[in-house]
């Protein structure tokens, strides 16, 4: 297939809760370069909503970048990194596959060949977009490592949260608990069979409790939950919000440990066995579990993403993970 003039279209971020679409054009792939036809992106609440805002934290805006990204924070900028979407052009064995890139929301793209990890036939494309939390559920869950027989919490069900229940929910633990202040939330922990409680009634003497609701009240909340000499997995994102950890009471007296994870490096304990590519073809290998559909909300049409972004960065709006379907794309989600 020859190409010689390709025209694409993406969302960017302008103002303060403001986007557009903006039209540009794409060189040919070259040597070792892709083409590929957008089907879905999702969009995730938790990093795209502080970018909507034009809230990137200064100091952290290197680290917040996507691997696609066009622009600086905090506008104007051309940021996502969950798309899934068909090889048009490019090598011969990724020619019509379903692939996996982190880039932002765009029609079409042209990227490295290497950059794009295929999907497997098993796994319905819209579901795809979730590999991104899957893989940093992945990461977290090789940081806490948590043993046969163990009582585990997490704290806060969101897009992440519910992702690392999804994954813990097939480890041979004695508990495992969602923990979420938001009764909303209990639909979720139905989908995957696993137990939903409220702070207040969540059990203690936990070996391992994950956080997830980037709330000072969960935090404190885990350092309650956590047994003696028992490990908090820290995997919020707060922005410029201050956090107080109140460190005075559980902390040292019961000798917990408070580690952090994120999806950026492999976590060590497998960092010189498994690369990132490693780590994302995991994550789609994970996704054919089908209860993963219970994180799907929409889908919202690509054309109509301005409109609709100012709801979609409402907490609780669209599902933990709103999917953005793109011209070509058939059915939602099992397709």
């Amino acid at each position: 297939m020859t190409i010689d003039s390709i025209s694409a279209t993406a969302y960017w971020t302008v103002g303060p809760r403001r986007g557009e679409l903006r039209q540009e054009s794409l060189a040919a792939p070259g040597e070792g370069e892709a083409l590929v036809r957008t089907l879905y992106t999702g969009f995730s609440r938790g990093t795209e909503r502080l970018v909507y805002a034009n809230r990137v934290p200064e100091r952290v805006a290197g680290l917040m970048q996507a691997p696609h990204q066009q622009g600086s924070f905090p506008c104007p900028v051309k940021y996502g990194y969950l798309s899934v979407g068909v090889v048009e052009d490019g090598p011969a064995e990724l020619l019509g596959r379903t692939v996996f890139c982190l880039f932002p929301h765009q029609d079409r793209y042209v990227v490295r060949a290497d950059e794009l990890v295929v999907v497997p036939d098993s796994v319905p494309p819209a579901r795809a977009v979730l590999a991104g939390a899957v893989e940093t559920a992945v990461n977290a869950l090789w940081d806490a490592a948590p043993r046969i027989g163990d009582r585990v919490a997490v704290v806060g069900c969101g897009l992440v949260g519910g992702a690392v229940l999804a994954l813990l929910r097939r480890f041979p633990l004695s508990r495992l608990e969602a923990v979420d202040s938001d009764p909303g939330r209990t639909g979720l922990g139905d989908a995957l069979g696993v137990t939903f409680v409220t702070p207040d009634a969540a059990h203690g003497d936990c070996d391992v409790v994950i956080h997830c609701s980037a709330t000072a009240e969960g935090l404190a909340r885990c350092l309650e939950l956590a047994g003696d000499d028992g490990e908090i997995i820290e995997m919020s994102w707060y922005g410029e919000q201050a956090v107080s950890v109140p460190l005075g009471a559980d902390f040292h007296a019961r000798r917990l440990s408070l580690r952090a994870s994120q999806v950026g490096e492999v976590a060590l304990a497998r960092r010189h066995r498994r690369t990132t590519t490693d780590r994302l073809r995991l994550a789609l290998d994970l996704l054919e579990d089908p209860a993963f559909d219970a994180f799907l909300g929409g889908p919202t049409d690509f054309e109509q993403l301005p409109a609709a972004i100012d709801a979609l960065a409402s907490s609780g709006a669209g599902g933990l993970c709103h999917v953005i379907r793109y011209p070509g794309a058939e059915g939602f989600p099992a397709t």
